[in-house]
């Protein structure tokens, strides 16, 4: 009975807990704006330098905090019907999670390892892993590609995860079932996490392995308070708030790309170089890639009205959906 009546006032002080935490950050990462903006020279050449040390680590974190809150949500809903006598499950799931997150690093240094053996002039290498970023990014950004093809990402786990339920039994029925569900935690992981590998290629060429993997450790302590806030205490978290903040966030991230991307083919002879008389500060090259360029500003344009494009378009299908 205490039990039952400590579980809400956890859930209360859990999403306390989670709030403060997302202001605290927000906070922190205005300030090093500020700071930066402030104190920094910034580049006046749009044509030469790249995103400051502290850009980068923003942007990797980031984008590791959105990829693991949709992990997450996918392991919420295979894993939400596993109690009592079927909690079990759970651990065949959780196995195959922590082979999928261990699959990913190993993918960092293949990724690596291929990068480094293609004999082609580093800035065409930037530039060529910069413009897949920029496609990687634009995929998750893509409001109707969610609402279309991620939702039955998870409705075919959930699926899934029904048929191995309804066909367990013993021997090697029983196993099968084991290990169909530890590959539907592998592919819930692995699939996030091939995402981060490739988009992060672009920053570790600019700033280094080090520089970027800073960036990782805090986008997965992120991740790992809300996974122990979902999974220990059993707390259905704002998962839409969250995502859709993130998301936000991860539009700014989505210009500062398509802009470092555009300079980098720029540098590589790949685009023309076209300046247009405007007053933009130098450190909005630093932390957003904002130069005064004709190719770079358009293309930026372009990219924020595709993303708010596609969420128009997916909030147009869902309307008629509902009245269909």
């Amino acid at each position: 009975m205490n039990q039952a009546i400590g579980w809400p006032s956890a859930g209360k002080a859990a999403r306390a807990g989670l709030n403060a935490a997302l202001i605290a950050a927000g906070a922190v990462v205005l300030a090093t704006l500020v700071w930066q903006g402030v104190t920094a020279s910034g580049v006046p050449d749009p044509a030469a330098g790249h995103l400051s040390r502290q850009a980068v680590i923003v942007d990797t974190a980031l984008l590791v905090f959105r990829e693991g809150l949709e992990a997450i949500l996918v392991l919420a809903a295979i894993t939400a019907s596993f109690v009592g006598a079927q909690a079990a499950y759970r651990r065949p799931v959780a196995a195959g999670a922590g082979a999928g997150v261990l699959a990913s690093f190993a993918t960092w240094f293949v990724a690596i390892a291929i990068l480094s053996a293609v004999n082609v002039p580093e800035l065409h290498l930037q530039a060529a892993t910069g413009l897949l970023a920029v496609v990687v990014l634009l995929v998750i950004m893509n409001w109707f590609f969610h609402k279309i093809y991620w939702t039955g990402w998870i409705a075919h786990h959930n699926r899934r995860r029904r048929d191995l339920l309804a066909d367990a039994g013993s021997g090697a029925v029983a196993s099968q079932t084991l290990l169909g569900l530890g590959l539907l935690g592998f592919t819930a992981i692995y699939r996030e996490g091939f995402e981060i590998v490739l988009f992060l290629q672009n920053l570790r060429l600019q700033a280094g392995s080090a520089v970027v993997l800073q960036g990782v450790a805090i986008g997965l302590g992120f991740t790992a308070v809300v996974a122990a806030l979902t999974f220990r205490l059993h707390h259905k978290l704002p998962y839409k708030k969250m995502l859709v903040l993130t998301g936000v966030l991860l539009g700014v991230v989505l210009i500062v790309m398509v802009g470092e991307s555009v300079q980098e083919m720029q540098l590589a002879g790949w685009l023309p170089t076209t300046n247009v008389a405007l007053p933009i500060p130098d450190w909005m090259g630093v932390w957003f890639a904002l130069f005064p360029t004709v190719e770079s500003l358009v293309a930026q344009a372009l990219a924020a009205a595709l993303v708010i494009g596609s969420f128009y378009a997916a909030h147009s299908v869902k309307t008629a959906l509902r009245r269909a």
